[in-house]
């Protein structure tokens, strides 16, 4: 199994790191990332035991998180699978950036990557994500992913206080490469001619 991810253009994936932490502690000084985390982090010791339990889920075989980073190395932004049922071949995604990186395709290459691990490192047959319906940008990241929309989730999170409805996407084993669909419609096309 990689534990890294060249890709073609943009961002590579590769496993958290302890210096790693500073970016995620900047991360997830944002409130609407504050409120996602599964413990908080307000300081680099939090920061850095986030990371240790991406660790120990990778190790555990429970989930498993790659930071998202430029060339040099620098953490852009997270994406993982996680809530895996080998027995059905399923996986539940998820993806975020730093501030900083958002509007230049970080998600959407990490995402892309991610999914396209999952169905041949993990042997995975369906991944899949939601986000909450007023968060067009995370829907724009699945949907170039090669995610296709499923359905709503009436009033599915909680976050102070307010109910949000979720649109669900999944990404099949059988699914198109995102660019594929296009490019076989358009050589059917110029065939036709």
């Amino acid at each position: 199994m990689r534990e890294s991810l060249g890709l073609p253009t943009g961002p590579r994936l590769r496993r958290w790191e302890p210096s790693d932490a500073p970016a995620v502690l900047e991360a997830f000084a944002e409130p609407v990332m504050g409120r996602q985390a599964d413990a908080p982090v307000t300081t680099l010791a939090e920061a850095g035991a986030w990371i240790r339990r991406r660790q120990e889920q990778w190790y555990r075989a429970v989930a498993y998180g790659f930071a998202v980073t430029d060339g040099a190395g620098t953490a852009l932004g997270g994406v993982a699978v996680g809530g895996l049922d080998l027995r059905h071949g399923t996986g539940w995604i998820s993806y975020w950036t730093t501030s900083a990186a958002r509007g230049r395709g970080v998600a959407t290459h990490g995402c892309r990557a991610l999914a396209d691990w999952c169905l041949a490192d993990l042997g995975l047959f369906r991944l899949e994500l939601g986000h909450r319906l007023d968060n067009p940008a995370s829907c724009k990241v699945a949907l170039a992913a090669g995610f296709t929309a499923e359905g709503v989730q009436r009033q599915k999170l909680a976050y102070d206080g307010v109910r949000y409805d979720v649109e669900t996407h999944a990404r099949l084993a059988t699914d198109p490469r995102p660019g594929e669909a296009a490019s076989r419609g358009s050589r059917g096309a110029r065939g036709a001619a």
